[in-house]
């Protein structure tokens, strides 16, 4: 008996190759989730408070605080920080419910860290 060997189609080979790009790509390239919140507004039960964008656009959106940073005005004001004043930062990776953002963290390099399919795993921290 001749043994028959099935040929794959180009078109299936191109597509598969480009799934297994298209993981590799989105699974170390992307950034993390973030979100602006007002340093000021966290809260035990909710987190800190999401605010505009533009509160964050003048940092860099990097910053020294880690993780366990939070802010020392306890029950919040709101959102709105001392005086209307808006203490914006970027918040990596948080989980949000509604208008707030809790265990999450300010530095980028800590919510980039967190390896996967194609990554090295040693990240810039």
């Amino acid at each position: 008996m001749a043994e028959k060997r099935r040929r794959l189609r180009s078109s299936t080979v191109v597509l598969g190759g480009m799934g297994v790009l298209a993981t590799a790509l989105t699974s170390c390239g992307s950034d993390p989730d973030r979100r602006c919140v007002d340093r000021d507004s966290y809260n035990t039960y909710d987190g800190y408070k999401i605010v505009s964008d533009q509160y964050c656009k003048s940092a860099s959106g990097t910053s020294s605080a880690g993780k366990g940073r939070k802010s020392s005005t306890g029950g919040g004001t709101g959102g709105t920080g001392k005086k209307g004043r808006v203490d914006g930062a970027w918040y990596y990776d948080p989980d949000v419910s509604g208008r707030y953002a809790d265990d999450g963290t300010f530095s980028k390099s800590e919510a980039v860290d967190r390896g996967g399919f194609g990554c090295s795993g040693s990240g810039g921290g």
